[in-house]
């Protein structure tokens, strides 16, 4: 158990190390070697964990995916029983800080990989699902408290995210003290609190 614990760890060592490469100096720059040196490690104890760089992207993707899980999880909100509550989460997922956490510039380069490798496609869509299913549980437990009516939830996830996704690539190139980004991104966020269907009672 503590070896394998130990390796867990490693693996995870080395993931951090390729991530804060990546940011520096850019995904595509980064490469065993120079997590090697960047760890004072050998070339081969890198590639004992992961034999080549295509593994390790694949480390990093889930290295993402846990970092966005335990911010999106950690928002607190208490439970989706009112409409306040499922506003406010809505209006947290189109939020900046996000970056604060992990550098767009490594997420983005990620995400261009999913058109050249197949493997990381399937994983940064695994990703992404995840991702998802964290909103429509949170949309789930919204109408089993009366707050909304649909019975459309996966779509409205999806169209959802959509916006999310479509605002955090926009907005990226503007100054978030800027005005005419905060007026743009109430904009997306009030076109995505439209599509849920509140009940009159509903506070």
């Amino acid at each position: 158990m503590g070896r394998k614990n130990l390796s867990v760890k490693r693996r995870k060592e080395i993931i951090q190390s390729f991530y804060r490469i990546a940011k520096k100096i850019g995904l595509e720059n980064t490469s065993i070697a120079k997590v090697a040196e960047d760890m004072a490690i050998s070339n081969g104890l890198v590639m004992h964990y992961f034999k080549t760089k295509d593994e390790l992207l694949i480390g990093l993707n889930a290295y993402i995916l846990e970092k966005h899980l335990k911010i999106v999880n950690s928002i607190e909100y208490g439970a989706m029983d009112n409409r306040k509550s499922l506003e406010s989460f809505i209006t947290s997922l189109f939020s900046r800080k996000w970056n604060t956490y992990f550098d767009d510039g490594v997420f983005y380069s990620c995400y261009a990989l999913i058109y050249r490798k197949e493997d990381f496609n399937h994983s940064f869509r695994n990703y992404l699902e995840k991702l998802h299913q964290v909103l429509q549980l949170k949309l789930h437990e919204a109408k089993s408290y009366g707050v909304i009516l649909n019975d459309n939830i996966s779509e409205i996830t999806e169209v959802i995210f959509a916006l999310i996704d479509g605002a955090y690539y926009y907005l990226g190139m503007f100054d978030q003290k800027d005005d005419s980004y905060n007026k743009q991104e109430e904009l997306y966020i009030k076109y995505a609190i439209q599509l849920l269907n509140f009940s009159s009672n509903s506070i």
